[in-house]
């Protein structure tokens, strides 16, 4: 996959990805097409079948940081470097949406659920949050069949004015809890070094687990209570929610720069600068 899109586009940088939502009716069936999003504020989407570019988009005067597709596939949404998230059809090559909430930090994070509007009381079949480097995360509730897109909450985390001993901020991430329904899972630079549970439905922080360092990647299982984190320091904790259990894993020789569990939740895989390494879990 990294040899396709690097070997289609040579003179750009490929700064994130992600794999089109399988269709319900072939759930079983791997997705052939992926979305690219490129240092030129480019998008493409490749054929992996036919290993081809089948579309590409200019929806960003500057590099992208994130893209994420809609949960039934039928939109892209992107995240730039200076704060804008775009949302465009791959159907019709249009930029649809231009967003400027986050304008002014980088989007470190965006990603979409499956949601029903009556869950919070407004219209939508899906939920998505967008993530910046300032610690700030909105949550958005879409129907993009009818144009809708309406801000459902915003979060800025505090921190110190001042931060020392670093060299570059930890970034800000962020993901909808697949365990319990209306919450999401924040980490970033803070107060503390710890990763927050909030409530959508309470709008306030329900849990909080402490880490060793500041996160660098972060993913949470579909299948089980686990929630990983990799860290500069070149560790990689595994945690069982709520946090009774947790496994510190040193195989990395750099930073853990990207956590991702699979659809099933059975492995999960993990990148540093030079290594990416699958994990096989263990237990029911």
């Amino acid at each position: 996959l990294c040899h396709l899109v690097s070997a289609l586009v040579p003179l750009q940088s490929c700064q994130c990805l992600a794999w089109k939502p399988r269709p319900i009716v072939v759930w079983g069936a791997e997705s052939q097409h992926v979305v690219a999003g490129y240092s030129d504020g480019t998008i493409r989407v490749f054929s992996i079948s036919r290993t081809e570019m089948e579309l590409k988009m200019h929806p960003h005067a500057v590099a992208l940081t994130a893209i994420a597709y809609s949960t039934d596939g039928e939109m892209i949404l992107s995240g730039g470097k200076d704060g804008l998230v775009a949302v465009s059809s791959p159907r019709t090559g249009m930029t649809i949406r231009i967003l400027t909430d986050h304008k002014g930090s980088p989007i470190t994070v965006l990603q979409c659920t499956r949601k029903q509007y009556r869950d919070f009381g407004v219209e939508g079949g899906e939920l998505w949050l967008a993530t910046s480097l300032d610690r700030r995360v909105s949550v958005w509730a879409s129907d993009w069949l009818k144009d809708k897109c309406e801000l459902l909450d915003w979060l800025s985390f505090p921190a110190p004015a001042d931060p020392k001993g670093l060299g570059s901020l930890p970034p800000s991430l962020a993901a909808f809890c697949p365990w319990e329904h209306g919450t999401l899972v924040y980490i970033g630079f803070g107060m503390q070094k710890e990763a927050l549970f909030y409530s959508l439905r309470k709008k306030q922080v329900v849990e909080k687990i402490s880490l060793p360092y500041f996160a660098t990647s972060l993913s949470l299982s579909p299948a089980a209570r686990f929630m990983a984190v990799g860290f500069g320091e070149r560790l990689l904790r595994l945690l069982h929610c709520p946090a009774s259990d947790a496994q510190d894993y040193a195989g990395h020789d750099d930073t853990v720069h990207l956590c991702r569990f699979s659809p099933s939740g059975r492995r999960l895989l993990t990148a540093s600068h030079s290594a990416v390494l699958v994990w096989e879990l263990a237990g029911p």
